[in-house]
């Protein structure tokens, strides 16, 4: 009797370098878009929301949804065909340079190494008033099925909330000797997230001597990874970021001579 033979991942052959995006069948390039124009609802603004569809290289396109906004905007879905190829080999992807520990690991080594409680300092700056990424990481119920970092017996956390000033923030953080400061940025109008990062930089370098800045980590769902550096912090997290994730890097970053894994 014969046997079917699967083929293995190891056999499996790897992904085409060059595609286009999938609709209806392969290579079709059909995608759907959704945009707001400053267009009352009416037959001219259907014509300018499929012009622009047009102009984006959507060839032909379909107009699916259209939706007044109150009297003076207009919401559209466009669903249409592009020629763009996409060339995999030129994707930049940032991989995780360090390990993911488990919870007890985490704390045996901020134990073993620092010989006290690792400090955290967490807020929303500015006019952010969205507490719910901060509290994802920072608050015991976490997130994604994982314990926030109040969980951590060998982490001293300080949640200051939402709509914190730059100064303020600074300020607490000498007071609680924070050894890192963790910021949520979700308000985007005007990059609004991008100069409150770069503000909250300064303010700590001018605020303390070199060398001796706490660790800079901010997340939200608009930063591009590897900005980092550009923005003056130590470390950007996305949309998706577990409390385990941020907890793994604080003892990458903080823990001397911490093992990629921790011994039980």
């Amino acid at each position: 009797m014969s046997t079917r033979h699967t083929p293995g991942a190891a056999e499996r052959p790897s992904p085409p370098s060059i595609v286009r995006p999938y609709g209806d069948t392969t290579g079709d390039g059909m995608v759907q878009v959704s945009f707001t124009l400053p267009l009352p609802h009416d037959k001219r603004a259907e014509g300018a929301a499929l012009q622009l569809a047009k102009k984006m290289g959507m060839d032909p396109a379909l107009l699916v949804h259209a939706k007044p906004m109150g009297p003076d905007f207009t919401f559209f879905v466009v669903y249409g065909s592009v020629t763009h190829l996409v060339d995999t080999r030129e994707v930049v992807v940032i991989e995780r340079e360090y390990p993911l520990l488990a919870a007890k690991e985490i704390n045996l080594a901020i134990k073993r190494s620092l010989r006290r409680k690792l400090v955290v300092v967490g807020a929303c700056i500015g006019t952010d008033a969205h507490t719910v990424g901060i509290d994802a990481i920072l608050n015991i119920k976490g997130f994604a099925g994982e314990k926030g970092l109040e969980y951590y017996r060998e982490i001293t956390v300080v949640n200051l909330g939402a709509q914190v000033l730059v100064p303020d923030l600074v300020a607490r953080a000498r007071a609680e000797r924070a050894d890192a400061v963790l910021v949520s940025q979700v308000v985007t109008q005007r990059d609004a997230h991008i100069h409150n990062t770069g503000q909250m930089s300064a303010a700590f370098r001018e605020a303390y001597p070199s060398g001796q800045v706490p660790l800079l980590v901010v997340g939200g769902p608009r930063f591009e990874e590897g900005t980092a550096g550009a923005l003056g912090v130590d470390r950007i997290f996305g949309r998706g970021t577990t409390p385990g994730e941020v907890a793994s890097y604080l003892v990458h970053a903080l823990v001397p001579d911490a093992p990629a894994r921790v011994a039980s």
